[in-house]
């Protein structure tokens, strides 16, 4: 081969490279935009119920379903119709309420399985409650003790009023005996008060002793009602 043949082949050898390389690029686009849109044909009943079909997607059934179809004119793909911004509005708060639901389940599942770890048995939840009730009955103790410290600091002031009986009391004697019964008043109603938490008290750990009895039956966490609603009907049920 002569000089000039070898040069005029290896000029069509680049050309013949680069082309490749050309193609080569175009190609791998292509299959980055996913295809050209001769590869499908769109097809679509609009609201007049007409039949529309078109080489890329038709904007008169942008609000409706749009299919996708192949040469053989098999599905490739179905696109959704597009949202208005009320519809996107309704479908993003649909969304975040799934999500809380989910939340919300998860961390009573999460609940039950710290209760059932707190308790595992009656006995175990028993001894819970005696502790909480004798908190308050301590307290209890301790305002009945006040009760009869205060009645008898009373004793000698009413002593003394006799002495002025028909007469105006000192302002002292009046003062010290309005303070007294400022605290008989002050301890009954902490007397009351406590009195109405040990109601309380036992009412949440009925509540809470019929779900484990539930859960240790095999309930599965999280079914059962939450203890919220469960206390309220039992506050219902006593009244």
């Amino acid at each position: 081969m002569s000089l000039v043949q070898r040069c005029r082949s290896s000029g069509v050898a680049r050309l013949a490279l680069l082309a490749l390389t050309v193609l080569a690029t175009a190609a791998s686009s292509w299959a980055q935009a996913g295809g050209a849109s001769s590869t499908g044909i769109y097809t679509c009943v609009d609201g007049k119920g007409r039949r529309l079909t078109s080489d890329r997607p038709i904007p008169d059934c942008s609000s409706r379903e749009q299919r996708v179809l192949n040469r053989d004119g098999s599905v490739q793909r179905i696109i959704p119709p597009t949202l208005t911004a009320e519809e996107r509005a309704e479908r993003d708060a649909a969304e975040r309420r799934a999500e809380l639901a989910r939340a919300a389940q998860a961390d009573a599942v999460r609940r039950d399985r710290n209760l059932m770890a707190r308790f595992p048995n009656e006995a175990a939840h028993a001894k819970a409650r005696e502790a909480a009730l004798d908190t308050v009955r301590l307290a209890m103790k301790a305002t009945e003790l006040r009760l009869r410290e205060l009645a008898a600091e009373r004793k000698p002031l009413l002593d003394e009023t006799e002495f002025y009986r028909g007469r105006q009391l000192p302002t002292r004697l009046k003062q010290q005996l309005d303070a007294n019964d400022a605290g008989v008043a002050a301890q009954k109603q902490a007397t009351t008060t406590q009195e109405g938490e040990l109601v309380r008290i036992n009412r949440l750990y009925d509540v809470e002793l019929d779900r484990l009895r539930r859960l240790w039956a095999g309930a599965a966490p999280g079914s059962l009602p939450p203890v919220a609603a469960l206390s309220r009907a039992a506050s219902s049920a006593a009244r």
